[in-house]
């Protein structure tokens, strides 16, 4: 055997017996120094026709896009997510175009908020006296989604806003709804108890056309790996461990210019 045959091979033999468990052993490593502060948590949106990711991947109206991976999903076909935590939030923003990109203001259900008033125009909550502030109520679904291809859960935030609080609390009910049987009678099981499928379908009325999320229930969870991981992430999220960063880029952009 020559020494070029031999090298080829011994190259080939490394390949093939590489030992993955070695990442196993080294878990961890290099992420020591990485805080909340130094990540992103993806959200999952529905892009519309204005989208300008669109121009750049290629999916189409109606499908889902993970804002970090920049990985879409067909919305047809849908996600499957086990929803970990819910939260209700006001956001103020600045009109398009101007500002920060990021909201101006984030309030809770407790706090005090700005007077607003009504447009008759696009249906928008206006900070009375300001500079053209606007206020959007915004229900934050923590999820789990589970991917596809590989099965691996990571986390992910699904923003429901306008159109789309009706799809919120229908889901916040269904979710609400379920009951099991224990050894002590029927008991209301945790929110990451079951999987959930997203899936997108276009909706209308007098005043434009979109896509809005349609939710379904899958299943129970019969993982206890998975299990785990959305019940370490919900309290992370109840902690105060998990900061959303809200923008305009990781906003749901599918009824963005759609009026109530």
């Amino acid at each position: 055997m020559s020494e070029e045959k031999k090298v080829a091979k011994t190259k080939e033999q490394g390949i093939v017996t590489f030992d993955e468990s070695l990442f196993e052993q080294d878990q961890g490593a290099g992420l020591e120094n990485m805080g909340q502060d130094d990540l992103a948590l993806p959200f999952l949106k529905v892009l519309s026709r204005q989208d300008p990711t669109l121009d750049t991947i290629d999916a189409k109206a109606g499908d889902i896009y993970n804002t970090v991976t920049g990985e879409w999903y067909k919305g047809g076909e849908g996600i499957k997510v086990v929803p970990c935590a819910y939260q209700r939030r006001f956001l103020e923003w600045m009109p398009r175009g101007s500002g920060s990109g990021a909201p101006v203001n984030i309030y809770t259900p407790a706090d005090e908020r700005p007077k607003v008033e009504r447009s008759s125009e696009d249906n928008r909550d206006y900070v009375v006296g300001g500079e053209g502030s606007y206020i959007e109520e915004t229900h934050q679904h923590f999820v789990l989604m589970i991917d596809p291809e590989t099965g691996v859960a990571c986390p992910a935030l699904i923003a429901m806003k306008s159109t789309q609080l009706k799809k919120s609390r229908k889901f916040n009910s269904m979710v609400a709804s379920r009951v099991m049987k224990g050894k002590n009678g029927q008991f209301t099981p945790p929110r990451f108890s079951h999987t959930y499928t997203f899936k997108t379908g276009p909706e209308e009325n007098s005043k434009g056309s979109w896509h809005g999320w349609e939710v379904s229930l899958d299943g129970i969870i019969s993982e206890a790996g998975l299990y785990q991981q959305a019940k370490v992430f919900s309290e992370s999220i109840m902690k105060g461990e998990v900061e959303v960063k809200h923008s305009a880029e990781g906003a749901d952009s599918s009824t963005e210019d759609v009026p109530f």
